[in-house]
């Protein structure tokens, strides 16, 4: 596996270790929570908005042209012929919520690191950006097993329980998961638990591969943004997104090893076909419901990634 670019040689490409996320401390300091664009890395990408810190509800006043929709005030509006929205006032700190996906299919790459290696370390340096900016810092951290939920909390503190939270999970243990079970429901539950925590007005971020998003976590998840700034961290594979050249290979997981064949062109561009209808339904789900994408590789170095998403700190 290729070693990333922040990450020092030593570092695993299958573990995390507490010492290894603290020294990510650094590097989060060029991280811009702050910064107001979000840029897509994807084809065809969109530029979106943060909305800022979190906000208070202060009062209500007639809609005006430019207003934001989502900040109508529906209750105002039904007593009225005319349509009012709703004007806050800024906290002095911000909520960021950091949900971090170890189900048994982010254990898996077959370039750079596991997905949830990925996943983990992105979050340490979300965690640690919000702690420097002075934000109340939370989250939520989930397996096939076991959820773990974090209050928002200010301070140093904050981000080193984050990170001894994330880098004693149970479910870094757990070896692979049952034949029937695809995580759908333990993505559910996770999306189910972070609508009721998440306070209006929270930066919420969500970092997973979100295999298994079922209607009702679709549900949940366009909830939770109509409140609040979500931003989607998808992580993938490149192996999932498109398979290697034709040949055949053999693929090892816990001591159980599988057979492919790709030199059927039919089937590679089914599997590719298949990828790209999943990806673009999830894209088409989050646009409508203003949730900002940002796909993440087993390859991508998450410091470079994420400045290269959010914008660097220029102070």
């Amino acid at each position: 596996m290729v070693r990333l670019g922040h990450m020092p040689e030593d570092a695993s490409p299958v573990s995390v270790s507490q010492a290894g996320l603290i020294r990510l401390n650094g590097p989060a300091r060029a991280i811009a929570l702050d910064v107001l664009r979000v840029n897509s890395l994807q084809t065809g990408a969109y530029v979106s908005h943060f909305r800022g810190r979190g906000m208070e509800f202060d009062e209500s006043r007639p809609y005006q042209p430019g207003d934001d929709p989502r900040s109508i005030d529906w209750r105002v509006t039904a007593r009225s012929t005319t349509a009012y929205t709703k004007l806050f006032r800024e906290e002095r700190e911000r909520p960021v919520l950091v949900v971090v996906d170890l189900r048994a299919s982010m254990h898996f790459a077959t370039q750079g690191c596991f997905k949830s290696v990925n996943a983990s370390r992105a979050a340490a340096l979300l965690a640690w950006a919000a702690h420097h900016r002075g934000d109340r810092l939370g989250g939520l951290i989930f397996g096939d097993n076991v959820h773990r939920e974090l209050k928002p909390r200010l301070g140093r503190q904050a981000a080193l329980r984050f990170v001894h939270a994330l880098v004693e999970h149970p479910d870094w243990q757990v070896q692979g998961r049952r034949a029937d079970d695809d995580g759908e429901e333990a993505l559910t539950m996770a999306l189910a638990s972070l609508r009721r925590v998440a306070r209006p007005g929270s930066l919420v971020v969500v970092l997973s591969d979100f295999s298994g998003l079922s209607r009702a976590g679709q549900s949940y998840l366009s909830a939770i943004a109509r409140h609040n700034e979500v931003l989607a961290v998808t992580i993938n594979d490149p192996f999932e997104r498109e398979l290697p050249p034709p040949g055949r290979y053999r693929l090892v997981s816990d001591g159980d090893e599988l057979a492919i064949d790709t030199r059927a062109s039919a089937a590679r561009r089914d599997y590719e076909e298949a990828f790209q209808a999943r990806a673009d339904e999830f894209d088409t789900f989050c646009q409508r419901y203003g949730i900002h994408v940002m796909p993440m590789s087993t390859r991508d170095d998450p410091v470079s990634a994420l400045q290269t998403a959010l914008g660097r700190r220029t102070h």
